[in-house]
């Protein structure tokens, strides 16, 4: 459905972050507004990672996937 744009790098720091912002969300380190937007980064990040396709870098004409030599 959708041309993966991510490569292995950047999905792994995605998902190391979304962790992290979720983890921070539901340990009460973050709270209020600000945690709410936390919790909604972090989901974006983790899914994002796990599609390994950005809408935005679709938009940008970015790839970060690795090309392979032919």
């Amino acid at each position: 459905m959708f041309k993966n744009n991510m490569g292995g790098t950047d999905r792994a720091i995605r998902a190391i972050a979304g962790v992290i912002l979720v983890a921070l969300f539901f340990m009460g380190t973050v709270t209020g507004v600000l945690g709410w937007i936390a919790l909604i980064v972090g989901i974006v990040l983790l899914a994002t990672a796990a599609l390994g396709w950005c809408p935005p870098y679709t938009l940008l004409g970015i790839n970060t996937c690795s090309t392979k030599k032919a």
